[in-house]
Order: C-alpha cells, then structure tokens, then sequence
C-alpha cells in the first residue's frame, strides 16, 4: 500500500483536510516562462526539501506543522494560460471557503493572477503585497493576458498594490507602476519597511517571487537579477507584516529547480515554513505542550 504523501512528511494526523488550518496547493505550471524553463518542477523540489527540513522553528519555538498542513492535489489544468488561471482561481477560493489559510506554490508568476483573484473576492479591505525582481505589470505579453509578465497588472488596477525589491522592467510599465507604492531594490533604506507597512490595509496577501532574492542566495530561478534581498531583511519585513496585519494567505513562484544545486530548494522550503511560523506564532505550539 503506497502512503499518501504529506508536506514535509509530517505524520498523516496533522495532514487531513478536516483538521489542518493550513491548505498546500501545488501548481506546477510553466507555459509561459520566456527564458529558462523549469518552475514546473518546483513544487516537487520544495516537498523533496521540506521533507528534508528540521520542523522546529527556534526563532518562534514552536513546531506551527501541528496546526495541520493539507497537501492538496496539484492543479493540473495547464492547456492554457487562461484556463490554468481559471483553475487556480476556482480551486483557492474553495479552499478560503473552507476557513482554510490557503498557500499556494508554483509555477511561474502567471498562477498568482488566479490566487489574488481568489483572495480578493474573498476579504476586504485586500493589500498584495508583491516581492520580486520584476515588475510584471504588463498588460499583455505574446498575446495573452496571463502571462507571468502580467501577473501583476489586473492587482494594479483593482486592489491596493505594494511592490518591493524590484530592479527589471520594461519602458512599457512605467505607466502602470505607483511610484509611492513601489520600493526599488536599489533605492530600500533605513525605514523603508515602516513606509511600506504604513501603506498597507488590514488584510494582506503576499506573492513572492524567488528571483527577489539575490541569485548569491537563491540562484535556482528563471530569471535571476544581481542586487536582490537577502534572507535576514526579507525576514525581518515578513515578521513585520505577520505583526501588524492579517495575513490571509500568500503565495510563492519561480524556483527552477537545478539537480545539482539545491540550496534553492531548501531555501524556499524554509522559507514557507517561516512564513507559517509567524502566521501562528500569537497562538504557537510549544515542544512542551507535548
């Protein structure tokens, strides 16, 4: 008999969708990726790392798996970029209608379209709060809505967009970027995170891309840039988030799995599990509660 598999290979009690706080939703979708191909592969990798992962946070001092982590089937609709949005959307939702704190992982960029959809029919008052490298703010790219350099742009135009880390875009963008709202890599300084944490409303949801992170760290992504965040910054601004506000959900992208380097992974495994662990660290679970 084949064991289902369980994010992080925590034990089936605290994987069951009727008990677990937490819904997993794998997208291993790449059609759309204009450079290097591979975020198909990333869910796979990011389980593989997180089953090889230590469980106890020792910044929080809780193991936060004890909520519960459902790992949910993949979405496997990828005939379309359209149609994978579609899915995304429809499958996030069912999850928020569920009291879940639904994640998600991808995938490239363009599976976000469909999450903040999600998310945004779903709580008021919505900030995206978006860390990446690029912009994505483009209408339209190579004839679709969809693309993953677009996976921004309907959130710009409909909710409260707060970009951070970015250092790549195209001329065409300009006009769809919020100067006040978008903290350039180049330009971050001392209170930067405070400004930003100012601007937000009381529900976020976070997208991150990996390429936000300076390839010296993170080089396993599709489109690395030099001069990204690193991990102790980009922790203390998550931490200040999970603080401050109500973060409903949040997604991550873009890691192009390389088999001969795998601190990538593990990076983003650890990365998502920090993230769980500041979510419920006001009600964490101790070592000695049992």
């Amino acid at each position: 008999m084949t064991t289902k598999r369980t994010y992080a290979g925590i034990p089936a009690k605290y994987a069951n969708i009727e008990d677990a706080k937490v819904v997993l939703i794998p997208v291993p979708y790449d059609g759309t990726s204009t450079w290097q191909k591979g975020a198909d592969k990333g869910p796979d990798a990011f389980l593989e790392a997180s089953e090889n992962m230590e469980l106890y946070d020792i910044e929080t001092k809780s193991e936060v798996y004890k909520k519960g982590v459902y790992l949910a089937p993949p979405v496997s609709e990828n005939s379309t970029p359209e149609k994978m949005v579609e899915s995304v959307h429809k499958i996030t939702k069912n999850y928020i209608n569920q009291d879940k704190f639904v994640t998600l992982f991808g995938g490239e960029h363009s599976i976000s379209i469909g999450s903040i959809r999600a998310f945004t029919e779903s709580f008021e008052d919505l900030t995206v709060v978006h860390i990446d490298a690029h912009a994505d703010l483009r209408p339209s790219y190579e004839g679709s809505q969809c693309n993953h350099a677009c996976a921004l742009h309907e959130a710009s135009k409909n909710i409260n967009l707060i970009q951070v880390g970015i250092r790549s875009m195209d001329a065409s963008e300009v006009e769809h970027m919020d100067d006040g709202r978008t903290y350039f890599a180049h330009d971050l300084y001392e209170d930067w995170m405070d400004d930003a944490l100012g601007q937000m409303t009381p529900n976020v949801f976070i997208t991150i891309d990996l390429d936000a992170f300076d390839p010296s760290i993170l080089p396993s992504t599709g489109t690395p840039e030099p001069g990204g965040l690193f991990w102790y910054e980009t922790l203390d601004f998550l931490k200040l988030i999970f603080k401050k506000k109500n973060v409903v959900g949040f997604d991550l992208v873009e890691l192009c799995p390389n088999p001969d380097e795998k601190s990538s992974d593990f990076l983003a495994a650890k990365l998502y599990y920090k993230m769980l662990s500041y979510k419920f660290y006001s009600d964490r679970i101790l070592i000695e509660e049992y």
